[in-house]
């Protein structure tokens, strides 16, 4: 079987300075593969409040301890500038930027009208935003290069889970990040894909509590973060050309998350009865049709609007 490798390639993972932590076991195992690796973490730990610090510097000299090459980045990715940083940290040391691993965040579990402004905005801003701005600041230099990888992290706490509203509302506007960027980035050789990924890190015991012992072995015993690491990496080589996906992954297991449109009721003169009286038909999923890739016009919505819609030029504030 011939290994995967990464020589030659220079990889951005966000988030990554947390012990045990996703991000690190990204970094750790593209770097273990051959890729040059910026280690970027702001440090203020998974909660945003430094009670759990994380430190990129200490998982850069793991890697090199190990043969590898990587360099520590400590900028925000919440904001523009701080996005740019970090993309220039790579390009200072190698050159070149081929893959995005954006995996940075901070947790949080809290009732939708028990949460604060701030720490919502945060919430936001981190990983909703703080997406967006780092796919801004690599993607010219990516259409430049005609190729890129990028791989976006999203959650099960987007299809609904107690005390993950706003966590969840942030990581759906990440798929939807994903599937419009895929589209983008088609003509130029660049491919996005997601992955909801289960692992422990050392957030878990700060934001929940399994009571049973013997559960509680079980799950951290069975979820360790490098198992996602897999699929983060594959999605992020040169091989991989899906685009526009979303996976979940956790403790071995990898699945696709697909999502399909029923045939559902037609009537050109819809009334609010029609709906009430054909929702079963509606809703009837014997006959899904799944949409996968998003540069497949047909999966967008109405094919035959999509298909006469052109877009005018952007009209700037």
């Amino acid at each position: 079987m011939t290994e995967t490798r990464f020589e030659g390639q220079v990889a951005v993972v966000t988030g990554a300075g947390g012990n045990p932590g996703l991000g690190r076991a990204h970094a750790m195992l593209l770097a273990s593969r051959g890729a040059k690796v910026v280690v970027n973490d702001l440090g203020i730990g998974p909660d945003g409040r430094s009670v759990l610090p994380a430190d990129p510097r200490a998982v850069v000299s793991e890697i090199e301890a190990a043969g590898g090459e990587a360099v520590a980045d400590l900028h925000s990715v919440a904001d523009e500038a701080g996005a740019r940083a970090v993309i220039q940290t790579a390009l200072d040391a190698w050159g070149r930027v081929d893959i995005l691993v954006n995996n940075a965040g901070i947790g949080v579990v809290s009732g939708f009208d028990e949460i604060e402004s701030t720490h919502l905005e945060r919430v936001i801003g981190v990983h909703l935003m703080g997406s967006i701005w780092m796919c801004r600041a690599v993607w010219p230099h990516m259409r430049k290069a005609g190729y890129g990888r990028i791989v976006n992290t999203t959650s099960g706490g987007m299809w609904g889970m107690p005390g993950l509203t706003v966590y969840g509302t942030a990581k759906f506007g990440v798929y939807g990040l994903t599937r419009g960027l895929a589209l983008e980035g088609g003509p130029y050789g660049i491919r996005v894909n997601a992955v909801s990924p289960g692992g422990v890190t050392n957030s878990f015991h700060h934001f929940y509590t399994i009571h049973d012992p013997e559960a509680l072995q079980a799950f951290m015993g069975h979820q360790p973060a490098e198992l996602v690491s897999p699929v983060v990496a594959y999605l992020a080589h040169r091989s991989c050309e899906l685009t526009g996906g979303l996976f979940d992954s956790s403790g071995g297991t990898v699945t696709a998350r697909l999502f399909g449109s029923t045939p559902g009721y037609s009537n050109p003169e819809l009334t609010i009865e029609d709906v009430r009286d054909h929702l079963a038909e509606i809703l009837d999923a014997g006959h899904l049709v799944i949409a996968t890739d998003p540069r497949d016009a047909a999966e967008t919505g109405n094919d035959e609007v999509v298909r006469i819609l052109e877009p005018k030029p952007y009209q700037r504030l």
